[in-house]
């Protein structure tokens, strides 16, 4: 009888993972999928949140088993349906994490009875040509006294066939403060020979240190989505916690979120979120206008303006004791000190740009079509003859063209007609401005930058392209102010930047990635404790190699350990002090079972 339930659980099993195998060549199933009542099955890849990137970066697409969790109407399902192996259901949202782990146990079992599904050698359950599966990953509650938190398998193959199996197991320990629970790294290593009978073992290191927090003065960056650390791998590992030597590879991390009210280019930031609800305005009909200002109205400013260009015009303008280009640079950018070298203010505004920076101020429809009709009657009467950019193709640059020749058409400033007028005059002002930042600099040619100030898409496209922009400029001015970088690292960063935005939407959680020498940010961390830190210890080549990793970080590795669990401690003070860095300590050991 055990045999024949054991029989019936390996072909369960097998009949659900070959299933959702399928499913998921099109795309990952929306639902999990339930085992024998009590074993929730995901398959997780693509996009999907991975659970275990943390202590494991193997297989993009992975089964993930933890602890079912039901509804008291699926419970009474279950009994009734107690002699089916498998069946699909739509499970409760997951309220405590803890809930999620697997006793270790039950984790055990379905790793053996994965272990017989992948095993070509088994054929009792009838299968003449059996699949390579993906990696299967077990939560596990972490109750046996190594605290075991995950269990994994992982198929060795050599072909289309499989060989043997990758066994893991992870532990999980913390957090703590305590470094003499940290071991020491040859008793790490002794500790690798003994249990893969070798001889020889190499090391390598990794180490994650957080440079948005270091490089910041005085907490200067807000609590936001904004990261910014570098990853930094080496060989030769000598002690435990050590420093990376200055021969490292490293990586930068960026992930920064646009509009931090500190950002040197905040107040362009605000005139973009300006243009987006003009934007927003022509699609809905319902356009979001900016509080009233405190200072002049946006038709006296546009007034001002229009009598100012018309005494130049007559030959009787008295020039005043006023730095104009000051008001040029708190309209284009409100540069901050430190980083005026890299995006000063444009000296070369048109007409209809300098009109935008009267008109970003309206604070209603009415005072948007005011502001419009005094510009049309100044251009009509022939009181303004304003200069524009050559090749400017707003309606209100083809207006003023016309103008030249004393011969304007109609203009109907009623609907969106307005809104879009605006929106164009906008487009315009805010691409020259990123244009002028990036080959001012030197970090890209007009050419390279064509797809994002074309005017060949809708005006829509042509917004969500200058969304992108602003994000760039913000990871620009950020490493810049930040992290002093100069045109050596700022230009093959840019060059990452535009070939991820030319071929994917906005996306302010991307994490760009530049590779780096450490010395480039070293003054950032060296006297600082990594966010992570891992050794990894492996013997043997090939489809042979095992490794021993010994990790610690600042955050858990697992999201289903729970305070009350007597497996995590939490030591929060050492001696009476809690300034000492808290880390949880992690170890994933590694076995090979050969099935040839």
């Amino acid at each position: 009888m055990a045999a024949e339930r054991r029989r019936r659980a390996v072909g369960g099993l097998s009949g659900l993972l070959l299933r959702m195998r399928e499913e998921g060549k099109d795309s990952i199933p929306e639902h999990p999928y339930i085992y024998e009542t009590d074993v929730e099955i995901s398959l997780v890849g693509g996009s999907c949140k991975n659970p275990v990137e943390k202590f494991w970066n193997g297989s993009s697409t992975m089964y993930i088993l933890q602890k079912a969790t039901h509804s008291e109407e699926s419970d009474s399902m279950e009994e009734s349906r107690a002699d089916d192996a498998v069946y699909t259901s739509e499970v409760l949202p997951k309220e405590t994490p803890g809930a999620l782990a697997l006793s270790v146990g039950r984790a055990k079992q379905l790793i053996s009875l994965y272990t017989m599904v992948q095993n070509p050698n088994v054929t009792s359950l009838g299968m003449s040509d059996l699949a390579v599966l993906p990696p299967l990953w077990a939560r596990s509650d972490g109750s046996d006294p190594q605290h075991t938190c995950w269990m994994g398998a992982e198929p060795l193959k050599a072909g289309n066939k499989v060989t043997g199996l990758n066994i893991y197991m992870v532990s999980c320990d913390g957090p703590t403060a305590d470094k003499t629970r940290f071991p020491n790294l040859e008793e790490l290593k002794m500790e690798h020979k003994i249990r893969h009978h070798s001889s020889v073992v190499t090391t390598k290191g990794f180490a994650r240190y957080e440079l948005i927090a270091a490089a910041a003065i005085e907490d200067t960056i807000a609590e936001s989505g904004s990261n910014i650390y570098v990853d930094i791998t080496w060989n030769g590992v000598e002690k435990i916690l050590e420093t990376p030597p200055v021969i490292s590879a490293a990586t930068l991390n960026i992930a920064l979120e646009s509009g931090d009210p500190r950002s040197p280019v905040f107040q362009l930031y605000r005139e973009l979120q300006f243009l987006l609800a003009l934007a927003e305005g022509l699609k809905t009909d319902v356009t979001e206008w900016p509080e009233p200002s405190e200072s002049e109205s946006a038709p006296k400013l546009v007034q001002e303006f229009l009598t100012d260009l018309k005494k130049k015009l007559d030959g009787d303008y008295i020039f005043e004791d006023k730095n104009e280009t000051e008001e040029i640079k708190c309209d284009t950018a409100a540069v901050d000190s430190c980083i005026k070298s890299i995006f000063g203010e444009r000296g070369d505004l048109d007409f209809t740009e300098q009109l935008w920076c009267k008109m970003k101020s309206v604070s209603s429809y009415q005072e948007l079509i005011d502001c419009f009709t005094l510009v049309i009657k100044s251009l009509e009467c022939g009181e303004i003859q304003p200069w524009i950019h050559q090749g400017s193709s707003s309606f209100l640059s083809q207006l003023i063209q016309q103008s030249y020749h004393g011969k304007m058409e109609d203009v109907s400033l009623s609907d969106i007609t307005p809104i879009q007028m605006l929106l164009e005059i906008g487009l315009e002002k805010m691409k020259k401005d990123y244009v002028s930042f990036f080959i001012g600099q030197e970090l890209a040619t007009v050419t390279y930058l064509d797809y994002f100030i074309s005017t060949s898409v809708g005006l829509q496209e042509q917004v969500h392209r200058v969304q992108k922009l602003h994000h760039m400029l913000e990871i620009m001015v950020s490493c810049t102010g930040l992290l002093q970088f100069r045109h050596e690292n700022l230009f093959p960063l840019t060059q990452i930047c535009m070939k991820y935005y030319k071929e994917n939407p906005l996306n302010e959680k991307h994490v760009f990635q530049l590779p780096i020498r450490p010395a480039l940010v070293k003054k950032f961390y060296q006297n600082d404790n990594p966010e992570v830190w891992r050794v990894e210890i492996s013997s043997g080549h090939g489809q042979k190699e095992v490794k021993t990793t010994w990790q610690v970080s600042t955050t858990a590795p697992v999201e289903h350990g729970t305070s009350n669990n007597s497996g995590f401690l939490s030591d929060s003070t050492v001696n009476g002090s809690s300034e000492e860095r808290l880390y949880f300590i992690t170890m994933t050991q590694c076995s090979q079972v050969q099935f040839t």
